[in-house]
């Protein structure tokens, strides 16, 4: 019997895989060459989408970013335990890391965010903040991302507006914004977020009136939006 879905190499859709790794432990004891750790394809070639799109010329962060398992060793990145799915993409251009102190510098980007990050759907926070250049528009299919908790994107030169559909993020806590290029109005479905604690959009050319209902999501920090063009 073939035991290809263990070693992620099998026809299997993606989430039968990520079921059936849980029984893998007990399996390698009668077939020890199974890997039950290994980085899913499907989530590997995404983040390798994401390293060639996004361009990092002075750290070498996305030098760690080789090999079959972007579970283990990937700067930024983190799995969840269980599934070993892509949980976390959390990528600061300013940080006491001591990558950045080796370097002797902060972090600089260019280019902008690929879509396929959209293909990690496991994906609960995505921060890649404060790398100054990171430019072209926020993916509008992140709006598809059904766990995405923490969104950070602050301190680069992303251009675009907000996605409309932002609202449909419905375990969203954190969104911030600030300190890009973002125009256009805030989507009429943010009044959606009914989880969001944290809303930072300074900073940006944003324009037109603030939705009217903003006021009950019930935020437990200040919502920022100075030095827009907002109105309401």
């Amino acid at each position: 019997m073939s035991l290809q879905f263990c070693t992620l190499e099998g026809p299997f859709h993606q989430k039968i895989v990520t079921y059936l790794r849980s029984y893998c432990i007990n399996l390698k004891d009668i077939h020890p060459q199974i890997d039950c750790n290994a980085c899913l394809p499907a989530d590997q070639e995404a983040l390798m989408d994401i390293k060639a799109t996004l361009k990092e010329p002075y750290l070498g962060i996305f030098n760690t970013w080789t090999g079959s398992n972007c579970c283990q060793g990937w700067y930024g990145v983190s799995c969840d335990p269980t599934t070993q799915r892509v949980a976390d993409i959390v990528l600061l251009g300013e940080s006491e890391d001591p990558i950045y102190k080796k370097a002797g510098r902060f972090g600089y980007m260019t280019n902008s965010l690929s879509p396929s990050l959209c293909k990690l759907d496991n994906l609960t926070t995505l921060i890649v903040a404060d790398w100054k250049d990171i430019s072209g528009e926020i993916p509008a299919c992140v709006t598809s991302l059904p766990d995405l908790r923490i969104l950070e994107l602050i301190g680069n030169k992303i251009t675009g507006t907000i996605p409309k559909n932002i609202g449909q993020l419905s375990k969203l806590t954190v969104l911030n914004l600030a300190d890009n290029k973002i125009c256009g109005s805030i989507p009429a479905s943010i009044v959606n977020l009914e989880k969001l604690k944290h809303l930072e959009l300074s900073n940006n050319q944003l324009s037109g009136e603030i939705p009217s209902d903003i006021g009950k999501l019930g935020m437990e920090e200040e919502f920022f939006v100075k030095i827009n063009l907002l109105t309401g």
